[in-house]
C-alpha cells in the first residue's frame, strides 16, 4: 500500500518494537491504549491485522483493523495513531484512506466502523472528513461512526 509519502507495512519482526515506542500527545493518552497492548492483542486474536505507518521511510504510526465482521454488520478499525512528533501533517488521514482501500480490496468491505470517545475531537474531525457518519450507535463510553462503501 502506498500513497505519495505515506505507506502501510504489515507489522513484522523488524518494525513491531519501534511501534511500541511511538507516543500520542499528552491530551490523547486518555483515549488510547499503548501500541504494545494492541500488538499483543493481535497475537491472540488472529483476525486483527496490525500495520506500521511510514512517512518518507520513517515509521511514524500504527493502525489495526479486524478482518471479520462484527457489530453493526461491518469491519471495525481498532486503532490508528500517529506519533506526537508527526501529527498535524495529514499522515493519519492518508494512512486511514490507505487502510480503507485495503479493507475494500481484501475483505470486499461494504461497511467500515470505528469507535472512539466522543470527547476525542481529533478522531471526530478525522473520521467526519473521510465520510464516516454518526447514526447514534454507542458502545459503553464510545460512539461508533460508520462509512458505507458504495461502488
Amino acid at each position: 500500500m502506498n500513497n505519495v509519502n505515506v505507506r502501510l507495512e504489515k507489522l513484522n519482526s523488524e518494525n513491531w518494537y519501534e511501534c511500541c515506542h511511538l507516543e500520542v500527545s499528552k491530551e490523547q493518552e486518555k483515549y488510547m491504549e499503548p501500541n504494545a497492548i494492541s500488538i499483543a492483542q493481535s497475537k491472540f486474536e488472529s483476525t486483527l491485522k496490525p500495520y506500521a505507518i511510514y512517512f518518507e521511510d520513517k515509521l511514524v504510526g500504527f493502525l489495526m483493523y479486524n478482518s471479520v465482521k462484527e457489530e453493526l454488520d461491518g469491519y471495525w478499525i481498532y486503532r490508528i495513531m500517529i506519533d506526537k512528533n508527526f501529527q498535524g501533517k495529514g499522515i493519519g488521514k492518508e494512512a486511514t484512506k490507505l487502510m480503507i482501500l485495503e479493507m475494500i480490496k481484501l475483505l470486499d468491505a461494504k461497511r467500515i466502523i470505528v469507535g472512539y470517545n466522543p470527547e476525542n475531537s481529533g478522531a471526530h474531525h478525522l473520521y467526519a472528513s473521510l465520510g464516516f457518519v454518526d447514526n447514534g450507535d454507542r458502545f459503553g463510553k464510545e460512539m461508533a461512526v460508520i462509512k458505507n462503501i458504495t461502488d
